[in-house]
């Protein structure tokens, strides 16, 4: 204790004190590397936040480096100052490398600004949604279908980045489903990651379409790795629903001026006492939300 005493007193009291300050400024690199430290240490995050920063203290430590080396020509600063600028242009050089192989064709770079990008997700977990759909873009001519009524098992969730798809149910038409919007939404909701299921509507392309595709098997295996790409697609998959619903909910009309408020699922029954009156659990059950629509669409 007597030892770790002394050397603390020493430490503090017996230290030289500065009893003279320099009147004379020291060399403007000296403050060119402070200023680049202080500009350098506002940069934000995500890949090009990170070159930023990097950039920005690798040029400061670079300055402080040449300070020392011609104004205090001190060894020790000018080899710490060297050091740390080295670090800084290897992380600088490894970020560029990083950035330049995350890259990805047109169609997915537009997927990204119009659709991730505002979300905030960064394009290392963006690689790893396309990397799950094999980076393809899977063609749709004009008038065939990418799913058949009672025939195309539920296999997949699909994104459409181009093109118009007309969905139908017996030959009645539903909606339409538009670029950046979930070709199966409401069929991927309706079925467990364990169930099975087979589309109640048909999908046909109305002009030429080009979509993406994600295998349910794989994307599960996706989800499960990565909690937050599978509560992002949820997001996305339930605010496409709620579009459909809507757009659903603009074709049903009652008698006598009045619209059928899709919300309220009970409400069409109370009104028509000549309809037979059905129980909310059959609405509750797991069923395609497009279906839904269409049964309450035949009974007006």
């Amino acid at each position: 204790m007597g030892e770790n005493a002394s050397f603390w007193e020493s430490l503090i009291y017996a230290h030289p004190t500065c009893t003279t300050w320099k009147r004379e400024a020291e060399g403007s690199i000296y403050h060119l590397a402070s200023i680049l430290f202080v500009v350098g240490f506002m940069g934000g995050s995500g890949f090009f936040g990170l070159l930023y920063v990097f950039s920005l203290l690798g040029l400061g430590f670079l300055c402080s480096s040449v300070w020392a080396w011609l104004d205090v020509c001190a060894a020790d600063i000018f080899s710490w100052n060297f050091i740390l600028f080295a670090i800084c242009f290897v992380q600088f050089i490894y970020v560029t490398y990083q950035v330049r192989s995350v890259s990805f064709d047109r169609e997915f770079q537009e997927l990204y600004s119009s659709l991730f990008q505002p979300l905030g997700i960064s394009l290392t977990v963006y690689r790893k949604i396309v990397l799950c759909c094999d980076a393809e873009v899977v063609t749709l001519e004009k008038e065939h279908c990418y799913a058949m009524q009672g025939k195309t098992p539920i296999d997949k969730l699909s994104l459409l980045v181009s093109g118009r798809i007309r969905v139908t149910v017996d030959g009645e038409f539903l909606h339409y489903i538009f670029p950046l919007q979930f070709l199966d939404s409401p069929e991927w909701d309706s079925l467990r990651p364990t169930e099975e299921g087979i589309f109640q509507v048909t999908l046909t392309a109305e002009t030429d379409c080009r979509y993406v595709a994600w295998r349910r098997k794989k994307l599960y295996l996706l989800f499960a790795k990565h909690r937050f790409i599978s509560r992002l697609f949820s997001i996305l998959i339930g605010r496409d629903i709620a579009e459909k619903l809507y757009a659903l909910n603009d074709r049903v009309h009652m008698g006598k001026g009045f619209r059928y408020d899709i919300r309220l699922p009970n409400f069409y029954h109370v009104a028509l006492p000549e309809t037979p009156t059905l129980q909310p659990s059959y609405h509750l059950q797991r069923r395609s939300p497009r279906r839904k629509a269409v049964g309450v669409t035949n009974c007006s």
